[in-house]
């Protein structure tokens, strides 16, 4: 990397601390924000050692838990300066978390990442959530995605959910398999697809044929299957799928019936209005505009 770009990346990463600092300052009291300043100091002066990894764990005591709630000023701000940024449910030391790792990026984006692999592999886990939620703020991108997929594969919700949930970062920079990974384990450890940015953005064919047979085991085991599926499903519905939105539009919960038609309904294949039409108040109800998929993040 040359240093223009090395100078870019490290203004923009000042930027957002910047951006984090103008959050946290009226959220805490002055001694709290000197502690805060002090151990930026610290941070960017070490050359490794404990500095970072110290400062992660004691700002939850140093600095409290108390929820960051933005109000709408400061996140149209967030969104401006970082596109699809969105700090809905952060806590102060969650952000100082995340600050605290930007300010140890001294423009080596490949030693940036293995300190976060690090950072990941020995934190508990209320330091991985914080650490991934920052993900969309972190320089070196491309270098981090094995650090969110490896996030991805907790069994732990939380941990998922802060690489999964509205955030940018899986939208930008997965491959088609990295995402449809992301959006059949989030149906697998129970957690919303709403969340997702760019859920009906990336949605595709193959994607589409997995969670039907995802839905074929969770129904020959007896279980349930999240309405929220056929989300994914709707506009590449095959001739060979149009038996199992019927059954889903029969026998179904009220959530499901309606997940299906909304699923049919995007579905150019003739056939597919033929087996929506055996629900006509749902069929009427979408054509007047009046049923449709909850909104997605941005």
């Amino acid at each position: 990397m040359g240093p223009r770009a090395m100078t870019a990346d490290l203004d923009e990463t000042a930027d957002r601390i910047a951006l984090l600092s103008t959050w946290l300052a009226p959220r805490l009291t002055t001694e709290q924000m000197a502690w805060l300043e002090d151990q930026v100091t610290r941070i960017r002066n070490a050359t490794g050692g404990p500095a970072l990894p110290m400062a992660i764990g004691l700002a939850p005591r140093r600095l409290g838990k108390a929820d960051l709630t933005l109000d709408e000023r400061e996140m149209q701000a967030a969104a401006a300066r970082r596109p699809g940024l969105d700090p809905t449910g952060w806590s102060v030391d969650q952000t100082a978390r995340i600050l605290f790792v930007l300010a140890s990026f001294d423009g080596d984006k490949d030693a940036f990442a293995e300190k976060l692999r690090r950072l990941l592999a020995q934190g508990e886990v209320s330091e991985h959530i914080a650490l991934l939620r920052g993900l969309p703020l972190y320089p070196s991108a491309a270098q981090l995605v094995p650090t969110a997929t490896e996030g991805l594969r907790s069994n732990v919700q939380p941990v998922f959910e802060a690489v999964a949930h509205a955030s940018p970062f899986p939208r930008e920079t997965f491959s088609k398999d990295q995402w449809n990974q992301m959006v059949l384990k989030a149906l697998f450890v129970g957690s919303r697809l709403a969340p997702i940015q760019g859920l009906d953005e990336r949605r595709n064919p193959e994607l589409a044929e997995m969670l039907i047979d995802y839905a074929h085991e969770r129904w020959a085991a007896e279980r349930n299957v999240s309405p929220e599926l056929w989300r994914c499903v709707g506009p590449f519905v095959r001739a060979q799928d149009l038996d199992d939105l019927a059954k889903v539009l029969r026998d179904g919960s009220e959530a499901e019936k309606t997940a299906a038609a909304l699923a049919l309904s995007q579905s150019d294949l003739p056939a597919a209005r033929d087996v929506l039409s055996s629900a006509p108040a749902l069929a009427a109800a979408i054509d007047a505009g009046r049923l449709a998929w909850p909104a997605t993040e941005a």
